[in-house]
């Protein structure tokens, strides 16, 4: 127990260090932009004596480590600052398309989970078959696919051609289970497919190296049933890096399903990021930049616990 504490104090310390650079780096990139915050708010005739009226009011005439200074304060307090162009807190924009990524990111997590494994298990298990030659081949289409364009096909022929699925769009679970199951297909595994073909690889090559070693040898010379000695060994020690990159890559799939969420019209934070891009509403994009990044250091410490409680050999010093 007492070390789990001391690594959790550890990577809290490292952790507020690393969203400690993200929050200034997200906040250097704002300066990178053309736009002038002030001409969003002043109206669309505005003079340049009272745009410069504006900077003034919302402090944006003073120097950098000021403003720097000023940001930091209001993160402290748990504020994500205001949007200029959508005239409401950013808080409140990222509480109300959050709920959407997380849902999609999740639902693409497990759908690539629940077919990579077994299928990697198969494929290791009867390396060199029929079987393993097709899921080569199909995760290697996977992993070459963009997903942008997996996602229009899969529109074109499910829902166009066939007209199975819904085309776009998000409905929540309280109001029509059946509505939100078939909303959420064609989104989870577009943005799911990827990582079902990462992983599959990963547990198949893991599980292969620990068929091929002593210990595997030594059970079955016991008179060991074939699954004890598959599910409860060789199983064990291939998942740690497995549950690793599926946890890494559960961050990835928040932060990385912008793509996704424009093609399918999915009211998540991505959606959200794209529509402050192009109004450049800094402070949105700052916001969201900073929620992902807090998630993704978050993931990483609980995915490194995980590890620790399936892998003894894993060590949190």
């Amino acid at each position: 127990m007492s070390n789990i504490s001391d690594f959790l104090v550890r990577r809290a310390v490292q952790a507020v260090g690393v969203i400690w650079g993200i929050v200034t780096l997200v906040f250097l990139l704002r300066f990178l932009s053309p736009q002038d915050p002030a001409s969003l708010v002043a109206p669309q005739d505005a003079d340049s004596e009272l745009i410069e009226a504006i900077r003034q009011d919302l402090g944006l005439d003073e120097p950098i480590i000021f403003q720097y200074r000023d940001y930091l304060l209001e993160l402290v307090q748990g504020s994500l600052g205001y949007s200029y162009a959508s005239k409401v807190q950013v808080n409140d924009l990222v509480v109300n398309a959050l709920p959407a990524t997380l849902e999609l990111a999740f639902a693409s997590l497990i759908f690539a989970v629940a077919l990579s494994v077994p299928l990697g298990l198969i494929s290791a298990k009867r390396r060199g078959s029929g079987v393993d030659s097709m899921s080569n081949s199909v995760s290697l289409i996977g992993l070459s696919t963009p997903n942008f364009w997996l996602g229009i096909m899969l529109i074109l022929l499910l829902a166009v051609q066939f007209n199975i699925f819904p085309t776009s769009g998000r409905v929540s679970p309280t109001e029509s289970l059946s509505q939100w199951a078939a909303h959420m297909v064609l989104p989870t595994v577009t943005l799911g497919t990827y990582f079902m073909a990462l992983i599959f690889r990963m547990t198949r090559n893991n599980i292969i190296e620990e068929l091929n070693k002593e210990y595997v040898r030594a059970a079955r010379a016991k008179g060991l049933p074939e699954n004890i000695v598959t599910l409860r060994y060789v199983m064990q020690n291939s998942m740690a890096p497995v549950i690793t990159v599926a946890g890494l890559q559960l961050g990835v799939l928040i932060g990385g399903s912008v793509v996704v969420e424009a093609v399918f019209n999915w009211p998540g934070l991505g959606t959200l990021f794209v529509s402050a891009l192009q109004s450049q509403d800094w402070p949105i994009m700052q916001g969201i930049l900073i929620v992902v990044g807090i998630g993704y250091v978050s993931i990483n410490i609980l995915v490194d616990l995980i590890n620790s409680r399936l892998d003894p050999r894993v060590n949190l010093a």
